[in-house]
């Protein structure tokens, strides 16, 4: 006997309760297990843990919400580097709301009103594109120290899901640490291996460059715990 698949599990954040539990009664009949919240603040509940442990196969989503807005909310989820599906489902029907909307994450966009076969289709192909892209593209490369993550893939990092927009510099020495995280780095070393064996230049420009990268890192830059120094040899991550 064949065993039945696991069934989708969709995240719904709809403030009007007419539509809330109109929709999550027909998906439910359509075979997915609906988690139904009636504002923002109560969807971002469900995404405290890492991007990995995201129990969702799809959010369908309101931006005029109580609470933390749509767009917000799915500003979010991207810069935390979540890649669940977003289905937009908005009375905003202007070609700058879609826009937008898609810019700030979205997969899909729907506007009220609209019909429930169209409803449930557009969820299915959302899930069956999210499950064949996660099947068949390796995983991206993250490093993380807490609450501090780096994409090399995407030339970002985040601190609490916050992007830290670091010039070039300050991002590739931030990249060198967090890969070799507890080792002590001289300066010599550092511009060596960040500036280029070629650089003229002070080596202060090593404890400036970390400087500026602990204003960022840090809740206390003058008493720092990521990136700290080791009297007499250099600096340590982690």
């Amino acid at each position: 006997m064949t065993p039945r698949p696991t069934p989708y599990r969709l995240l719904l954040v709809e403030d009007d309760d007419t539509i809330r539990e109109t929709v999550a009664e027909r998906l439910t009949a359509e075979g997915f297990l609906v988690d139904a919240v009636g504002h923002g603040n109560a969807a971002l509940d469900h995404f405290q843990d890492t991007p990995e442990t995201s129990a969702f196969d799809l959010i369908l989503l309101d931006l005029m919400m109580p609470g933390v807005h749509g767009l917000d909310f799915c500003r979010y989820l991207r810069r935390r580097g979540f890649t669940t599906p977003i289905l937009i489902v908005s009375a905003k029907d202007s070609e700058t709301d879609r826009v937008v909307g898609l810019e700030v994450g979205a997969d899909d966009y729907l506007v009220k009103p609209f019909g429930m076969r169209e409803l449930v289709a557009r969820c299915r192909v959302l899930v069956r594109r999210s499950s064949r892209s996660a099947a068949n593209q390796p995983a991206v490369e993250v490093l993380r120290h807490g609450e501090l993550a780096l994409y090399p893939e995407e030339y970002c990092a985040t601190m609490k899901g916050l992007p830290l927009n670091l010039p070039p510099k300050q991002y590739r020495l931030l990249e060198f640490f967090m890969r070799h995280p507890r080792r002590v780095w001289s300066r010599d070393k550092l511009l060596e291996r960040i500036w280029g064996p070629d650089f003229i230049g002070d080596i202060k420009t090593v404890d400036v460059h970390i400087r500026w990268l602990r204003e960022k890192l840090e809740d206390n830059p003058s008493q720092p715990l990521l990136i700290t120094t080791v009297r007499g040899f250099g600096y340590r991550f982690g």
